[in-house]
């Protein structure tokens, strides 16, 4: 019994000291997936509908920082599948991260494969897709990390609820992206916009598929804000609301007042909306989300909506039926951003700082080992000969990382390189740095050589490297913001502009002190994002455009950090019920 009262004292004080995290725990959470058809109805369409346990959106995974995780899903259709943890570090676990191909062989049909891996050090807003074709289109939900300490802001909160934006087609989502790839066009772009799976009232036969979220005079909400649209950068707002922003990616920010918040496929934000409005007879306002438009590609240029109703403060009771159906908006009207408003979006993106707190520092790399400057670009491949090709100028659009198209290897890389594997399918010799310096920004859109070359090239850094990689935005095709996501790792934007890098002069102004924080950075449109990463994850780790059309297109690479120093510093073996390929 002393021994060990003088465990629990040691243990006590480490914590205390800060050599161990206070929020170890023992708690094992639990939860399970199928993956099935569901006929669901939207706009007067009834279709099967991929989703988890039926529900569109998917579950909500709540658990607590410190909390081990595990996910069974089994596979009940006739294609293959993967799921992704989206933003969890997944520390020495790359063996549950999800995508296919990279980190696992998919989950065929009929099979189960259990996600096992523990939250560490992180809290707030997450979410979990599909990371396999293109069925993250209607398989993804909100995976919620509760703080085991309060909240870094006073303002107490009555109460919080996720919003996630989605796209909706009326045909098949299958159809849609083989259509894409065989013939080297556009996709075909979704029939709505969605809110928590409702396109809201701005749509033909909707009105009753609209969100209504009842909130009370007075009191503070936290809305957790998820982006899980397959191709579309959004927008969102409240009428005559102001938000506060607290959080992005899981990460909490200085918090700053702003009237929308732009968000991108893939990242996560946490605002704070006060209920302090004298609401008309109807009790209602509109919450809205918009597509921020940066491509001259087609786009779904249309709107959801939901409702934030006040409760009557005449009773206890609020009003259930849903409101007249609204029939138009117009961003002026509200005073909100209109679609191509690049000068709101990017004051919004300054305005986004790490809390840099004593309990929440900022551990940005102050130094590098490894500056890697990756130039992303859309490509126009030429059609081969007796093929049809539909796009422009009859040829194939692709995309790319320093001209390298992704190609996924027939084993997932992890696997391979875990193995050690003489045959493996894929090389660590992707460029550092384009090949052939030019005016990125600057080169003409339509008249260059755009081919691009295709393979499985990836980075290798040891552990504990402190990386740089710069992204680079082209003007090939069209100019556009791409949302890049870095799977097991986040990481610190610590410099951004328009035009093209320049080595000599932008380090010297990158933010060191509180850059923002995320693992999903929006890289300005015909400009660059500087990123730092502190590779000290041992695995192999994807990074891809979170447009699902670029992604298919070869827009992604991904990196291995190797093991460092004994156990701690090295990948865990594979779990035993590992698909196979």
């Amino acid at each position: 019994m002393k021994a060990f009262c003088q465990l629990v004292l040691l243990v006590t004080l480490l914590i205390i000291s800060g050599v161990l995290p206070s929020c170890v725990s023992q708690t094992t959470r639990r939860f399970e997936f199928n993956v099935e058809w569901k006929n669901v109805t939207r706009l007067c369409h009834k279709k099967p509908l991929l989703t988890v346990n039926g529900e569109y959106p998917g579950p909500t995974i709540a658990v607590h920082e410190g909390d081990n995780v595990e996910i069974k899903v089994t596979n009940r259709i006739a294609q293959n599948t993967t799921i992704h943890w989206h933003g969890i570090r997944q520390i020495r676990t790359g063996w549950a991260d999800g995508p296919a191909y990279i980190t696992q062989c998919p989950i065929r049909e009929g099979k189960t494969y259990t996600y096992k891996f523990t939250v560490i050090d992180q809290r707030g807003t997450l979410w979990w897709h599909a990371h396999h074709s293109w069925q993250r289109a209607s398989v993804y939900g909100a995976f919620i990390i509760h703080p085991r300490t309060p909240y870094p802001f006073s303002v107490p909160i009555q109460d919080e609820f996720p919003i996630i934006f989605g796209e909706w087609w009326n045909g098949d989502i299958d159809s849609v992206e083989s259509e894409m790839m065989k013939y080297g066009g556009g996709p075909a772009i979704s029939n709505a916009y969605t809110i928590n799976g409702l396109p809201g009232p701005f749509y033909n036969c909707s009105n009753k598929d609209t969100l209504i979220k009842t909130v009370e005079h007075g009191k503070t909400y936290m809305l957790r804000i998820i982006n899980a649209a397959l191709n579309d950068e959004l927008f969102f707002a409240v009428a005559n609301h102001t938000l506060t922003v607290v959080e992005i990616d899981a990460v909490y920010t200085k918090p700053f007042k702003t009237k929308a918040i732009m968000i991108a496929p893939g990242q996560t934000t946490n605002v704070l909306l006060t209920a302090n409005q004298v609401p008309d007879s109807s009790g209602i306002f509109l919450m809205v989300a918009w597509t921020y438009l940066t491509s001259v590609f087609p786009f779904n240029n249309s709107t959801t909506a939901g409702f934030l109703q006040y409760k009557n403060p005449m009773s206890t009771e609020h009003t259930s039926q849903h409101p007249n159906k609204v029939t138009t908006f117009d961003p002026v009207m509200y005073n909100f951003p209109q679609m191509e408003d690049t000068k709101y979006y990017t004051k919004f993106s300054d305005n986004l700082r790490s809390l840099q707190s004593p309990r929440y520092p900022c551990n940005v790399p102050k130094t590098i080992h490894k500056r890697i400057v990756a130039v992303i670009s859309l490509n126009l491949q030429d059609c081969p000969a007796n093929k049809t090709c539909k796009g422009y100028a009859n040829k194939r659009f692709f995309a790319s990382m320093n001209n390298q198209s992704f190609v996924r290897p027939a084993l997932s890389i992890l696997e391979s390189h875990y193995k050690k594997l003489k045959t493996s399918q894929y090389s660590t010799d992707f460029p550092e740095k384009p090949r052939k310096p030019f005016d990125y920004t600057g080169v003409d859109p339509l008249t260059e050589n755009m081919n691009t070359e295709f393979g499985t090239k990836i980075m290798q850094v040891p552990y504990g490297t402190n990386l740089e990689i710069v992204l680079q935005g082209t003007s090939f095709l069209n100019v556009e913001n791409h949302p890049i996501h870095v799977h097991g790792h986040n990481f610190f934007i610590v410099g951004k502009g328009f035009g093209n890098f320049d080595v000599s002069k932008d380090p010297a102004k990158y933010n060191l002190v509180d850059p923002p924080e995320r693992n999903t950075v929006a890289v300005p449109s015909g400009g660059w994002a500087a990123i730092r990463i502190k590779a000290d994850n041992p695995g192999v780790w994807f990074i891809h455009c979170h447009l699902e059309e670029h992604t298919s297109w070869g827009l992604a690479s991904g990196f291995i950090v190797q093991n460092g120093h004994g156990p701690s510093e090295s990948l865990l073996p594979p779990p035993k019920d590992l698909p196979s390929c």
